[in-house]
Order: C-alpha cells, then structure tokens, then sequence
C-alpha cells in the first residue's frame, strides 16, 4: 500500500515552491506545493488530463482562466478542479500546503 502524510516534514523554499512527488503511477500522480507566503504557482494548463487541488493548510487565491478569469478563495478543506486544457495558477497569502491529483500523462504548458 502506497500512503503519504503531507503534513509531516513540510519543507518550504524560497523559489521556487516546493514541489514534492509522494505517489506516482503510470496514470495518477500525487504532489503536494509548499507554498511560503506571496508565492505563486504561475498559469499553467494541462492538455492531456484534469487536475483536483486539496488544502490542507493555510490560505491563498486559486485562479483559473478559460476565457474569463474567476477567482475563489483558498483555505484547510476547499478542494479545486483544473479542468483539461484551462489556464490555472496559485497565489500564497499565508504559507500554504496544497495536494494535487493528476491524471497522467497530463502534459504542461506555462502561460507565456
């Protein structure tokens, strides 16, 4: 059995946020972003799968942009979707401890 407790040894960085891998499989892969205050995860987007964002700590803003950009508030308990193919980013207002599920291969295009 595969598990991970996220909240256990956090490490934050400076820049970038820190992204750390605790379950990966040929079709589903775990992170979770270590998010020091005023970080940001820049827009992004997915072509190949849909993502889902957990928090479990902290607070922030979570962006996404399919045309017109929408905004929601980050905090312990809100989870997120990151449809295939749509612009997303994270904005830390505190530190902030965030989970990921991707369907892999999702594939990654930065927002220029």
């Amino acid at each position: 059995m595969e598990k991970a407790n996220v909240c256990e040894n956090k490490t934050f960085k400076d820049d970038p946020v820190n992204k750390v891998t605790h379950i990966k499989t040929d079709s589903l892969t775990q992170d979770t972003y270590y998010f020091n205050a005023g970080q940001v995860l820049a827009y992004h987007r997915h072509p190949g799968g849909d993502q889902i964002f957990f928090v479990h700590e902290g607070e922030g803003t979570y962006y996404l942009d399919g045309g017109t950009e929408e905004s929601t508030e980050l905090k312990p308990g809100v989870t997120v979707l990151a449809p295939k193919g749509v612009w997303h980013k994270i904005v830390a207002s505190t530190e902030l401890v965030v989970s990921q599920a991707t369907v892999q291969p999702a594939g990654l295009e930065q927002r220029a």
